[in-house]
């Protein structure tokens, strides 16, 4: 992940240095568009798998080229209907569909990000970590190499040379993966042959993860949108850079809970323990990093340029701060996922999602970037705030079964229970 952060860092230092702030401003909207487009595509399969491949042993060929083929033509369809639609939505995303070339660009790279991101969820879901790390490395090298050429060599320097980028590197990221997954099943490659039968039986459960996928995503990704949208995209440019830098912090927390979520999903027994230990480390992490970025702003921010260090210190602190309620959603959402309890978080996820653009839309017609900043970290509080219980219970071990059983043990102090049974009872409950 550091390795990761360092180059994503870098690649954004590179179209600043060598890209105007309206180029750079339009190519993070497309990409923060494209991101939540490719989302909608996924279908909810990505986490589905997660819960599903270590459940489902001898099928996890079928089930990943099967989910590779839907989310791949999904999204270069939707991508196509989007860039036709894009001036129609606002005049700052036109360049998405001013050429065949810039619609045939945008279909391929939601098509594209939509299955590297079933790749990596399969790999975790196959507790195959570090081929995500070696794919994310690739891909942040072949982009930032690319960026740094087209920057040097090209006159035109407009946002979707940017864009482009993404999808070279997303492409000659998974060659690998694909090549060896061949290679290791080319004795027995009926079972990377697609079944749609097989997702025909998780129908209900993957548009579950679906939905709650979407709205889980929807806020920070249409945050840049509303930027440029509600401000300009130069301004963009500023706070693209200043969330980049902040989603180092909050990607720590992120990975622990995929982490969590992927080792407890066939076996709860330790989710307690886990649980306890993610917190504290997420929580440690937080705390150093936050502070530290709270001193070193404007240094950080000043080797993109003297106008990015002037404009989004103040935003990026403010971000930096949304790490510590985001500890406590990042894990609310996977205690329920584990759980298999979608369904229950879906509520409180749809009005915090939608909290969190409100207040991020006043905060920005009231105080700028800024006051965009700190309207979305209020909203994550506001949320955290009521997620929080959930955290706590689990944390202690307590859970309904145990509470269930306390609750029978003192109603029924009346009724000779087995030596044996209490003593199995108490053990349970300890």
């Amino acid at each position: 992940m550091a390795v990761t952060s360092v180059l994503g860092f870098a690649y954004w230092w590179v179209a600043a240095r060598y890209f105007p702030p309206d180029a750079v401003g339009l190519a993070s909207a497309a990409t923060s568009t494209m991101m939540l487009l490719s989302s909608f595509c996924m279908l909810g399969l990505g986490t589905l798998l997660l819960t599903e491949i270590p459940r489902n042993k001898g099928q996890e060929g079928a089930l990943i080229s099967t989910a590779l083929l839907l989310v791949g033509n999904v999204g270069f369809l939707v991508g196509i209907i989007f860039s036709l639609l894009a001036p129609l939505i606002s005049p700052a995303l036109r360049p998405i569909g001013a050429t065949i070339q810039n619609i045939l660009l945008f279909a391929a790279s939601i098509s594209i990000t939509a299955m590297t991101v079933i790749i990596d969820q399969a790999v975790i879901g196959l507790l195959k970590g570090e081929l995500q790390f070696y794919r994310n490395t690739i891909f942040s090298l072949v982009k930032l190499v690319a960026l740094y050429l087209v920057g040097l060599w090209l006159t035109d320097k407009i946002g979707m040379t940017i864009y482009a980028t993404w999808t070279l590197g997303n492409i000659i990221s998974s060659l690998p993966l694909l090549i060896l997954a061949l290679w290791k099943g080319r004795h027995k490659l009926g079972s990377l042959s697609p079944r749609w039968q097989v997702l025909r039986k998780l129908g209900s459960s993957a548009i579950q993860h679906h939905i709650f996928n979407l709205i889980l995503q929807a806020p920070t990704q249409i945050l840049p949108v509303l930027v440029t949208v509600l401000l300009s995209p130069t301004m963009n440019a500023w706070f693209y850079v200043a969330s980049m830098i902040a989603n180092f912090i909050f990607a720590v927390a992120a990975s622990l809970t995929t982490v969590l979520h992927a080792t407890n999903a066939a076996q709860r027994a330790t989710l307690s323990q886990k649980t306890r230990l993610t917190v504290g480390i997420a929580t440690i992490t937080g705390i150093i990093t936050s502070g530290t970025l709270f001193l070193t702003a404007n240094l950080v921010l000043s080797f993109f340029g003297p106008n990015y260090a002037e404009q989004a210190a103040w935003p990026l602190r403010i971000l930096a701060l949304g790490a510590f309620p985001l500890i406590i959603k990042n894990h609310h959402i996977a205690i329920r996922r584990i759980k298999d309890e979608v369904t229950n978080a879906m509520l409180p996820i749809i009005s915090g999602s939608v909290l969190e653009l409100v207040l991020a839309t006043l905060g920005a017609r009231l105080g700028g970037l800024s006051g965009l900043s700190l309207g979305w970290v209020i909203a994550l509080c506001v949320e955290a705030l009521f997620m929080s219980p959930l955290i706590f219970r689990t944390i202690r071990g307590i859970d309904n079964t145990t509470n269930t059983i306390k609750q029978l043990m003192i109603l029924d102090t009346k009724e000779e229970i087995p030596y044996e049974q209490r003593v199995h009872t108490n053990e349970y409950i300890q």
